[in-house]
């Protein structure tokens, strides 16, 4: 679908020619593009917000790993911040990301394209509790049985 679109991004001035990708310039990449002070800018002119892997890979680069505390002891402690890592849902089809968002019911204004649907998936993504134990947990138990999910709703 991007076949012939060049990237939408002005870097320190001049006008990215590399062909463009799958991902899109959204609020996010504009706020990482803010806060680390980068000499990009999006060209106003371009009807698209498609960005060259090349960008794609420079601003993930530079983006800030959040930091998440643990559960242990409140996580008031530096030892226990951790990295993790930011899951790109930029990357998924459209139709992924409406059955994800028809899935969780989530509430969005109708017509929302690609870029507005992943920020929305991302957002409520990131907000989804995890009980980090307890799932590593299961995992290592069905990994040390050799058991998949399918097989316990079969049993």
């Amino acid at each position: 679908p991007f076949y012939g679109q060049s990237c939408c991004l002005i870097d320190d001035g001049d006008r990215c020619v590399r062909p463009a990708g799958n991902a899109s310039f959204s609020k996010r990449i504009q706020k990482s593009i803010s806060q680390k002070k980068l000499k990009l800018d999006i060209d106003k002119s371009v009807r698209h917000l498609y960005i060259c892997d090349f960008h794609k890979n420079f601003i993930q680069s530079v983006r800030n790993k959040r930091k998440r505390k643990t559960s242990d002891d409140g996580g008031d402690s530096p030892e226990h911040d951790t990295d993790v890592p930011e899951v790109d849902l930029f990357q998924l089809q459209v139709n992924t990301l409406r059955r994800y968002k028809r899935h969780y019911k989530l509430q969005t204004r109708p017509g929302l394209n690609k870029a507005q649907l992943a920020e929305t998936v991302s957002r409520h993504f990131r907000n989804i509790p995890v009980n980090e134990k307890e799932t590593l947990a299961y995992f290592i138990y069905m990994v040390k049985n050799n058991k998949s999910r399918l097989d316990q709703k079969s049993e």
